[in-house]
């Protein structure tokens, strides 16, 4: 286990491939969210996050130009390559890795690579942003990639800011969903339990709490839930099945001040949603990726 850092890694963000920006865009915005502009990789992907107001965020992940992003890959880019594979296996739409906030990425990637987890080498890169004030600013990452090869379906990475962007999001960050960030993610396999290790590694968390249904890991401000797929349908009424062996990403639990506000912006854009157990659950839809989960902070 992960003995080099203090203190467990924030969640950072959560990456959700679709069929493309434009109806991400459009779909978020249905459910409620201020979408960012959209921003282009320097390997062929481009996206158009969506930003909370605890420094969490979406990213709906499409392809710009497949020819670089195909290439890129093959030179080695972990980014890409899990995406192109993601997509091969299980379809356009999905939550493909969960990202968290490292203040040293050439550290994590040691670690990654000393506990055999590693899924690759680093990636550096920049790109340029533009703020809601239509100013551009140049955005540099650095990530270190963390892999399990019982779960190709998903990956964890540790994300490093290299010269952080403007710390006043407050225009991207106010959605009329009332959506304030990310409580927690789902993540299921039959087998849930036997990826705590892997997750806990990712996380900088080598506490791991047991619950009904699998096992709950904190990070420093959201839980990652590795659930059963009867944890799943108990929580989230999705049902999947049970000869999917690896890990997938299944879920994500939005904290809401007011679930009345929520419900009535759903309602008036015509969205489908269940209400269960003090939450509203809507269905994965195109640009979308998955599940999506609100329920009002206690």
């Amino acid at each position: 286990m992960n003995a080099h850092s203090a203190k467990p890694r924030p969640l950072d963000h959560v990456v959700l491939p679709v069929v493309n920006i434009d109806l991400a865009r459009e779909r978020l915005g249905k459910l409620g969210f201020t979408v960012a502009a959209d921003a282009r990789h320097p390997f062929g992907t481009e996206n158009a996050c969506v930003f909370f107001a605890d420094k969490t965020y979406l990213e709906p992940l499409g392809i710009a130009s497949v020819e670089e992003s195909e290439a890129s890959a093959r030179q080695g880019n972990v980014f890409t390559a899990r995406n192109r594979a993601f997509r091969f296996r299980c379809g356009e739409e999905g939550l493909s890795a969960v990202a968290f906030g490292s203040e040293n990425a050439g550290i994590d990637h040691r670690n990654f690579v000393g506990d055999g987890a590693s899924a690759g080498e680093m990636l550096e890169f920049t790109r340029l942003m533009t703020m809601p004030d239509g100013s551009e600013s140049i955005a540099g990452f650095k990530l270190a990639f963390a892999g399990d090869l019982r779960a190709p379906d998903l990956f964890l990475f540790a994300v490093e800011r290299i010269n952080p962007l403007p710390a006043d999001r407050g225009a991207l960050e106010a959605h009329a969903n009332g959506v304030t960030g990310i409580a927690e993610i789902a993540l299921c396999a039959p087998n849930a339990a036997a990826f705590a290790a892997f997750v806990s590694l990712a996380a900088a968390q080598s506490a791991v709490e047991k619950t009904g249904f699998g096992v709950r890991i904190a990070t420093s401000n959201a839980k990652i839930s590795l659930m059963t797929p009867e944890g799943l349908e108990a929580y989230f009424e999705i049902a999947v099945p049970s000869a999917d062996r690896g890990l997938r990403g299944r879920a994500i639990l939005f904290a809401v001040a007011d679930l009345a506000v929520t419900e009535a912006h759903l309602a008036a854009n015509g969205v489908t949603y269940t209400r269960k157990n003090n939450r509203i659950l809507v269905k994965p839809a195109p640009g979308q990726g998955t599940l999506f989960a609100f329920e009002e902070t206690r």
